[in-house]
């Protein structure tokens, strides 16, 4: 009997700027985010939601997607993917990146890899999120001591419904023999040519 399957690590964050016209959902600009860390999905879904009729439960929506939230870990944001999913400006002629008014945080998509293992076999399964939006950015920082502190960057964004006509908000893969056939899919899911 199959013991089941187990996650086993978590890869190539990638990022995409979200468009819609009439109901059909594309991406543009798609990039590596960083080296992926960690990953955290967190939904809102609908609470009990029961409806009675002749003294039992005849119809139940409890549970149905309602938002939610992505917590991505990182090596550190390549600065290229900051001004994608920011909003940001290209750099000033002296190289300075203003965070200003004029700062408009986009759609996007957002895909990654999950590593799983079955009863010795491992494979590679490719997550898309819809739509999503991140929340603006902190930054964190600590000096070296003795030894080197490998220090991660953390973004969150949040996870909505896309405007198509039944409302995706996460695409599952299938399950692939090797990163780079995942790698293919999911970029091809975010309409990312090499």
């Amino acid at each position: 009997m199959a013991a089941g399957r187990v996650c086993t690590g978590y890869s190539k964050p990638y990022v995409a700027l979200y468009g819609e016209s009439g109901g059909v959902v594309s991406y543009t600009s798609g990039q590596l985010l960083a080296r992926g860390v960690s990953v955290t999905l967190d939904i809102e879904a609908a609470d009990e939601n029961k409806f009675y009729a002749d003294n039992v439960v005849a119809e139940d929506a409890s549970g149905t997607f309602g938002g939610g939230t992505v917590t991505l870990v990182n090596d550190g944001l390549k600065r290229t993917a900051a001004r994608l999913i920011y909003g940001l400006p290209a750099a000033d002629g002296d190289g300075w990146v203003a965070c200003d008014d004029d700062t408009a945080i986009p759609y996007v998509g957002i895909g990654y890899i999950k590593r799983y293992m079955e009863e010795g076999v491992t494979s590679w399964v490719p997550v898309v999120l819809k739509k999503c939006k991140f929340q603006m950015f902190g930054d964190d920082a600590a000096t070296q001591e003795d030894e080197i502190d490998w220090q991660t960057q953390e973004l969150t964004a949040n996870v909505m419904r896309d405007d198509s006509a039944k409302h995706c908000w996460r695409l599952l893969g299938n399950e692939y023999a090797s990163e780079a056939l995942a790698e293919a899919a999911l970029k091809a899911a975010l309409d990312i040519t090499p």
